[in-house]
């Protein structure tokens, strides 16, 4: 499968070019993730080394598939580095794909599963200025994409115009800014991220939300992201892990539709997210080949009314599910 057979599109009206499926980095850049079922995937062996030959395997086989965006953040551990020797160790141009990475949270977990906490928050100016150069002292001019990270209204970074000037100057150089959002006030951070502007310009071209079959609240809000010319990525379509053949919920209405479909539950999870008119990119969190390959299979599943009806009982209180989210385990 090639990048054609992927299908690419634009992220945004004017954003770089995408696959529609993207592979996200946040499981294979540190030892411990909350993935349901992380332990089957990578037993107890993560030491460094370890782990960026299994980053680097699961970047060759998604390039070698086609994908060609490529999601990182500060906070994924070593995940910039990892992409970085693997960019370099192939040889790789800037614009062979489009590489996508985050600032606004540090990791803290010193490489130690048991960490009490693995990552903190600071949405301020100098956590800016601190990270950016970072990120593109690895990924240089193959940084295409470089997003707020779990923008929150709480955390004040919509209303602080230094870091909003920052932000536009980035753009103004030519690399795409956008803000990721999470929590069950998802769409109210989207939409209040649409109104700004900076000197009459909004710096965001792009917003990347968690929206999957369990938590569906944000469609609308994306929805309008897109009607304003925004690009838009979607996270944790199978949610964690919650929707895949290891669930730890029943998962009724979509085996029913899977089976309908002779696929499996993470490929109607994900041709779900990819069904959205809105979405430009759906990422895959996957950690083994077998993993992408089955995700991959999603683009060639059409859902239909019926499937649809079928899934209509899935989503959950926005509250619920990311108070379910926060209680699964670091493994």
């Amino acid at each position: 499968m090639n990048g054609t057979a992927l299908g690419t599109t634009t992220l945004g009206v004017t954003g770089p070019v995408v696959t529609r499926i993207g592979l996200g980095l946040a499981a294979l850049g540190r030892p411990a993730y909350i993935n349901v079922g992380r332990d089957i995937d990578f037993g107890a062996q993560r030491d460094r080394a370890t782990m960026e030959r299994r980053c680097h395997d699961m970047l060759d086989a998604a390039y070698a598939s086609g994908v060609r965006y490529v999601d990182a953040a500060r906070s994924y551990g070593r995940a910039e580095e990892f992409l970085a020797s693997w960019l370099h160790a192939r040889h790789l141009a800037p614009g062979a794909l489009t590489i996508g990475s985050k600032w606004g949270y540090r990791y803290v977990g010193a490489w130690d599963m048991a960490a009490p906490v693995q990552e903190s928050k600071d949405h301020s100016l100098a956590m800016f200025r601190d990270q950016l150069p970072q990120t593109t002292a690895l990924l240089g001019p193959h940084l295409d994409l470089y997003q707020v990270h779990s923008a929150t209204l709480e955390s004040g970074v919509l209303d602080d115009h230094a870091v909003l000037g920052a932000l536009a100057e980035l753009r103004h150089s030519g690399v795409a800014v956008g803000l990721t959002v999470s929590g069950p006030r998802q769409g109210d951070v989207v939409r209040r991220a649409l109104e700004l502007g900076v000197e009459g310009v909004n710096p965001f071209s792009t917003v990347q939300a968690t929206w999957n079959v369990l938590e569906t609240s944000v469609g609308p809000a994306l929805e309008e992201a897109r009607a304003r010319g925004w690009g838009v990525l979607v996270k944790e379509a199978l949610a964690n892990g919650r929707l895949t053949d290891r669930s730890d919920r029943p998962l009724g209405p979509l085996q029913d539709v899977a089976k309908r479909h002779e696929a499996s539950v993470d490929q109607v999870a994900l041709a779900a997210a990819l069904g959205q008119p809105w979405a430009d990119v759906v990422l895959s969190g996957a950690v083994t080949p077998s993993q992408l390959q089955s995700n991959l299979a999603a683009l060639d599943l059409s859902l239909t009314e019926e499937d649809w009806d079928r899934l209509a009982p899935l989503p959950e209180d926005p509250q619920r599910y990311w108070e379910s989210r926060a209680a699964l385990p670091w493994g």
